[in-house]
C-alpha cells in the first residue's frame, strides 16, 4: 500500500505570518483582512475618485477608494451613531447625512 502524503494548506493572505513574505504585494494591514467585491454606482466611483485627487492636491498624501471606503465605515463605527433600526439604503444616507450635517434629507 502506498503512502499518502499530506500537502500543507498554504494561508491566505490575511492570516499569514508577519514574519513570511509570500508573492505578490507586500501586506500593508496590520491586522486580519478580507477581499469583498461590491457594486457602486459610476457617480460613487467618480466621486471617489474626485476625492482622492482633491485629497492629493491639498495634502499631497495619497489615498485610494479602498482606503477613503474603510475610512468612512470606520468613522461611522466609531461614532456609535445606532443604524439598527435602518429600513433600507435611503434611510441610512438620510441619517447619516443628516448626523453630518448635510442639508441633504
Amino acid at each position: 500500500m502506498a503512502k499518502r502524503r499530506s500537502r500543507p494548506v498554504p494561508l491566505r493572505a490575511s492570516t499569514r505570518p508577519q514574519n513570511k513574505v509570500g508573492p505578490g504585494r507586500p501586506p500593508v494591514h496590520n491586522e486580519t483582512w478580507s477581499k469583498v467585491s461590491v457594486v457602486l454606482f459610476d457617480r460613487q466611483i467618480h466621486q471617489l475618485d474626485h476625492l482622492a485627487t482633491e485629497i492629493r492636491v491639498k495634502t499631497g498624501k495619497v489615498l485610494n477608494r479602498a482606503e477613503i471606503i474603510r475610512g468612512l465605515i470606520d468613522g461611522l463605527i466609531e461614532s456609535g451613531m445606532d443604524i439598527t433600526s435602518t429600513a433600507s439604503e435611503a434611510d441610512l444616507r438620510g441619517r447619516v447625512a443628516r448626523r453630518l450635517g448635510s442639508p441633504y434629507r
